[in-house]
């Protein structure tokens, strides 16, 4: 009898193993940089280890794509700016943010019709004085309306630079493209900047000699967010211990980032430009971004405020977000005391 219950317990065992093993969860990124930790996570074992064996991967060019599918119902878990997470909640999405990946991400580079603009310190007229020069305006290429990238370079020539809406209109003109439009418009010439994040800004300085970080993300915003874990409510209430053991996992690839980015440069080259960059393009980009890495989502929610209330006051964000309401810190604050 008892090597009979033993059998059933085994057989039972590995069914509830099997099945557990099996679960379906559907991951939304885009191919950048800023979203590293997802790269590093799904090359390692812990999603298996905590249940899901293959993962739905789906890959978004902009952040507003992925507040559409969220909207639509899809995804469980995304990584995503902080802009358009917030613009989720506030239309509805049930997300929550369980744990930073990046601050200060975005830089503005410049290529060589402008930069030369930028070298004397004067920034604040380096646009005006461009269009003098040149008889056109400058073309600045970043992401959609709404975007950490767009937030980032609409704080920047307001509150840094200190220009009104009517100088940034009559000086420059502000396209919006997703990641592979942003890259190709910079290598071909077509604009003559981007407010972007890695692997663009590497893989343009490697490419074109003259183009230069003119602003850099410290510069722009000081202390800014950017793109985060978000993972669906019913994903924390139903399966808490998948989203601890995805916080977990969060922390620890990004402790590998900062600290070891050439063990990780492969799972991440994977996944970034396609798969197609060069190797040390990949490691560049991660050795700039190294002190930019922060897994600690109580780190991001004083800037998250000042980005909420500026996107409020440009009407990017049109609904009040409660940030009490889409933090959830406490899987992260648990780990961290263990």
């Amino acid at each position: 009898m008892r090597r009979l219950f033993s059998l059933l317990s085994a057989v039972l065992l590995g069914w509830s193993s099997f099945a557990f093993a099996n679960q379906s969860l559907e991951v939304g990124y885009m191919p950048i940089i800023p979203v590293s930790q997802s790269f590093v996570v799904l090359e390692g074992d812990a999603l298996e280890h905590a249940g899901v064996s293959d993962p739905d991967l789906i890959k978004f060019q902009n952040g507003p794509a992925i507040v559409q599918a969220l909207l639509a119902g899809q995804l469980d878990v995304a990584y995503m700016g902080i802009g358009p997470a917030m613009v989720a909640r506030a239309k509805g999405a049930d997300i929550k943010v369980v744990a930073s990946n990046i601050v200060e991400q975005i830089s503005l580079i410049s290529l060589g019709e402008l930069a030369p603009y930028f070298a004397d310190g004067e920034a604040a007229t380096a646009f005006q004085r461009f269009k003098a020069d040149k008889g056109r305006k400058a073309v600045i290429t970043t992401f959609p309306q709404g975007s950490v990238p767009e937030t980032v370079l609409q704080y920047w020539l307001r509150n840094q630079l200190g220009l009104s809406e009517q100088q940034i209109g009559d000086n420059i003109d502000i396209i919006y493209q997703g990641a592979a439009q942003v890259q190709q418009s910079l290598m071909t010439g077509a604009v003559d900047g981007a407010a972007i994040l890695e692997p663009i800004v590497s893989i343009v300085l490697d490419r074109k000699e003259e183009a230069k970080v003119v602003a850099a993300g410290s510069e722009m915003f000081p202390n800014q967010p950017g793109a985060v874990l978000a993972v669906r409510e019913h994903l924390i209430n139903d399966r808490p211990e998948l989203v601890k053991a995805l916080v977990k996992a969060h922390i620890d690839a990004t402790e590998q980032l900062r600290n070891q980015p050439e063990q990780v440069a492969s799972a991440v080259g994977k996944y970034v430009g396609g798969g197609r960059l060069p190797a040390d393009i990949v490691l560049k980009a991660l050795q700039r971004s190294g002190h930019q890495f922060e897994a600690n989502p109580n780190a991001i929610v004083d800037g998250t405020l000042t980005m909420r209330d500026f996107q409020a006051e440009l009407g990017t964000l049109k609904a009040q977000v409660n940030l009490d309401e889409l933090f959830d810190t406490r899987f992260y604050d648990e780990l961290a005391q263990e």
